[in-house]
């Protein structure tokens, strides 16, 4: 990068754009592979490698075109989770336009610092890039732009607008949060003991579905697809639900539950067991057993 510490400024925006105009700059500019982006042919995109900045004034040209865009999107997403931080700036880069207008319209009427706001803005949005925004749903660039747009409001919000409370003793209505309280980490815990979630996956479905992490950063760790990562969060969300509604995880479970869980928490290891078999390939024999099979 070529920018000098003259070029930055206190707005985190402008410091963006100026670290994407400098990756994408002369003379090694960031380019994206748009026959990546769509595979089979069938969307409006441009074929080839095409420099970040050309991509991006084509997408301003056609802001109609929805499916052009997430297909787009939904691989800027995965290179800025997967391929490293300079495909966060490209993603931020992208969406300035964006983040831009967000704040102008936030800024009417608000009374506090814009630098604060963009920066809300821009870390409502890198939150979402970084793991919240789900591929596996439509309109990824959609929900990249409404978390950025919500942490923004909700900084607006918040400057502006207070709740007093001049005798909390005098509160009227229940003070003692229904079941299933207390931290999540403790029911998922339980969970893990009775058999609802297998061991194995109690780490992913916290990552996944309580720190609010990418399922491709997770899947990848485990060495397994997506898809496949999200099929086994559905079965475990599945289970949890039926455990939750039949009171099994949030009170005292009867023996019979807790056997009728065990066995399908061994019937779950024993069908992973046999797959995890299925693909891994048999070893050659070494050694003497080895020479005697060449002898033989």
């Amino acid at each position: 990068m070529t920018a000098t510490p003259t070029d930055w400024s206190d707005s985190p925006l402008h410091a963006a754009q100026v670290a994407f105009e400098a990756l994408t700059g002369d003379p090694d500019p960031l380019t994206i592979d748009c026959d990546l982006v769509n595979p089979d042919g069938d969307l409006n995109v441009p074929a080839g490698v095409l420099p970040l900045t050309q991509v991006r004034e084509w997408l301003l040209q056609r802001p109609r075109d929805v499916q052009a865009r997430d297909a787009v999107w939904a691989e800027l997403i995965r290179k800025a989770r997967l391929d490293g931080p300079r495909w966060v700036i490209a993603a931020v880069g992208m969406a300035m336009p964006v983040l831009r207008r967000y704040t102008r319209q936030l800024a009417a009427g608000y009374g506090g610092d814009l630098d604060d706001l963009e920066a809300e803005i821009l870390a409502g949005f890198l939150a979402a890039l970084r793991d919240r925004a789900d591929l596996a749903q439509p309109a990824p660039y959609a929900a990249l732009c409404r978390f950025g747009w919500r942490a923004g409001f909700t900084l607006r919000q918040q400057a502006s607008e207070y709740t007093t409370v001049d005798d909390v003793e005098h509160l009227t209505g229940p003070r003692t949060p229904r079941m299933p309280y207390g931290h999540p980490d403790v029911l998922v815990n339980r969970a893990v003991r009775l058999g609802v979630i297998d061991a194995e996956d109690e780490f992913p479905w916290i990552e996944v579905r309580l720190g609010r992490k990418s399922v491709e950063n997770v899947a990848a760790g485990l060495g397994i697809t997506a898809a496949a990562m999200r099929m086994r969060l559905g079965r475990i969300d599945t289970r949890i639900a039926e455990a939750l509604a039949s009171g099994v995880l949030t009170g005292v479970a009867s023996p019979q539950a807790a056997l009728n869980l065990a066995a399908q928490a061994s019937r779950r290891a024993n069908l992973r067991a046999a797959r995890q078999s299925r693909r891994t390939p048999a070893r050659p024999p070494s050694g003497a057993a080895a020479q005697g099979t060449a002898a033989a």
